[in-house]
């Protein structure tokens, strides 16, 4: 398989089912978004720090990334033959996968401190990673919802998104307490 195709010097690219879009559609936008999220989760993933648990989720999620991405780089119009029959044979993202992210959420939540404030993004560098993931993980959400004001989005992708951010968040409080890194609470300025 050649790296380059050159199909693309025009600015546009193909969708899985063969549609060309523009290389800024908000399609490619969300994918795109979904894939920096990948490897900024790949970077946590790669820590020294993270304990074999986490990694195995890490890398659960990656591969539900790539499914993800799979479900948003598809034009919704060419995924189902008019029998009803899918065309094309992507996995889809299911229910238990978001079940999975909360029942770790749950987990990891009952050995931490009730949180009481927001807390500063920091402590250390695995925690900042995780928080930097946090945000690339909301973007890809926000931008996902815009494309399902338009056109087809299948509402698990949303859901799965929005669950993974707080994943990573409780993810970040773990690391900060396991790496004994200061978690600092935003106390807001009295005017």
């Amino acid at each position: 398989m050649k790296i380059y195709t050159k199909t693309g010097d025009k600015g546009t690219t193909a969708l899985f089912g063969g549609t060309r879009v523009p290389k800024h559609h908000i399609r490619i936008e969300s994918y795109g978004t979904v894939d920096e999220l990948n490897s900024y989760i790949g970077m946590v993933r790669s820590q020294p720090e993270i304990d074999p648990r986490s990694k195995e989720i890490l890398i659960h999620i990656q591969d539900k990334l790539f499914t993800l991405g799979a479900i948003l780089a598809t034009d919704p119009k060419k995924a189902v033959l008019k029998s009803g029959k899918e065309r094309l044979n992507i996995p889809r993202i299911q229910e238990e996968d978001v079940e999975l992210l909360e029942n770790e959420i749950d987990r990891m939540n009952a050995d931490l401190p009730p949180i009481t404030h927001f807390v500063l993004p920091g402590g250390n560098t695995i925690v900042a990673f995780c928080h930097i993931s946090r945000c690339v993980c909301r973007r890809a959400e926000r931008i996902t919802t815009h494309l399902a004001e338009d056109e087809e989005v299948d509402q698990t992708v949303i859901q799965y998104l929005n669950r993974l951010s707080d994943y990573l968040f409780v993810l970040a409080r773990k690391l900060t307490h396991s790496t004994q890194a200061e978690e600092i609470k935003w106390i807001p300025e009295k005017l």
